[in-house]
């Protein structure tokens, strides 16, 4: 009889430790002052009974172009991985922010003309989007997640925000203008790869080009130089070392968007980075080859399941440094200076 009380005893428990978490999803917007960014919070949320300590919160930063807070782009695909990031950071206890971007989608009217848009302003936002998740008695402590273009993003706006880490996917570490080079190359005949590299030239100068081709119209348009400017004068790598917090750098073998060699760089550049290579992940954090339909068709599909090591990976590292009170990074094996706490 006292076996038959133990083994209920044993199997209510573990009914009560896997019993799913219910998870709050609200719309989550930020008055900038200069406009409405509109975002989506999702927020695990424990029963009365369960005192627990206030979850960590990740600010999810979306990569280049028109792309949703989903990670869906009219340009480049509909296969919601920020959405199914968060989702799934939500079911291992992590609240999450994803908002459109100024001028995408529902925040558009934040910036109705592509010529006010700039990486300062993105930076900007970021750090207004920190200020609002530190007052929200909410949250415990933050970090950022920045894909591709997005981890430039956080890694610009880190120093000026409450963020206690941050958390580098598929990010580059190489200035733009330098892989629009790379990637032009073989691509375009020689006349017009040449008129290309002298508008890259010009503005990378900072100055503006009146005259574009039209082939080259949809890269380097007037409405978009603005923004390019101020992108091609940023040093990924060289953000990214002066970042005083800890960080955690993932990257795709199959990604065919940004290489292996830009993680090894960001390693190199902030040594006591947490550092792993997912094998057959891809830009948008799927496995799949590297080449085929398979790649493509990816990018279009959002029912595909996120690499299952990201996951593991990224929820592991944000434990780790929700659990780190002074600041060392213990899969690093070495102490990093972080932001001091958040006072509320």
């Amino acid at each position: 009889m006292r076996r038959i009380a133990l083994f209920f005893f044993l199997f209510v428990s573990t009914l009560a430790q896997a019993a799913p978490t219910s998870i709050l999803q609200r719309p989550y917007d930020l008055d900038t002052g200069h406009g409405v960014l509109r975002g989506t919070l999702l927020l695990p949320q424990t029963p009365p009974s369960q005192r627990q300590p206030l979850p960590p919160v990740a600010l999810l930063i979306a990569g280049s172009g028109p792309t949703d807070r989903d990670g869906n782009n009219p340009e480049g695909g509909q296969n919601a991985y920020l959405r199914k990031l968060a989702e799934a950071l939500a079911e291992n206890g992590i609240a999450s922010v994803r908002y459109d971007k100024r001028g995408v989608a529902r925040s558009l009217p934040a910036a109705p003309r592509e010529e006010e848009l700039s990486v300062e302003a993105y930076v900007a936002d970021v750090v207004a989007w920190s200020d609002k998740l530190a007052r929200d008695p909410r949250f415990g402590r933050q970090i950022l997640i920045g894909h591709s273009e997005g981890a430039l993003i956080a890694s610009l706006a880190a120093p000026k925000s409450h963020a206690e880490a941050l958390v580098s996917l598929s990010g580059s570490a190489r200035p733009i203008g330098e892989v629009l080079r790379e990637q032009l190359q073989g691509r375009l005949p020689p006349p017009l790869l040449a008129q290309a590299e002298q508008l890259i030239d010009g503005l990378q100068a900072g100055q503006l080009q009146p005259r574009v081709p039209e082939p080259l119209n949809v890269l380097f348009r007037p409405s978009v130089q603005p923004y390019l400017i101020s992108l091609f004068r940023q040093d990924p790598a060289r953000a990214f070392a002066e970042l005083k917090l800890p960080t955690l750098i993932l990257q795709g073998t199959n990604d065919i968007q940004v290489g292996v060699e830009d993680a090894q760089a960001l390693k190199r550049a902030k040594p006591d980075s947490d550092f792993h290579l997912i094998s057959g992940m891809n830009h948008i954090l799927r496995i799949v080859p590297t080449s085929g339909p398979q790649q493509l068709a990816s990018y279009n599909n959002p029912n595909l399941p996120l690499a299952r090591e990201l996951v593991q990976r990224v929820t592991t590292f944000i434990r780790q440094a929700q659990s780190l009170p002074g600041g060392t990074l213990a899969t690093s094996g070495a102490n990093v200076s972080r932001n001091p706490p958040v006072r509320r």
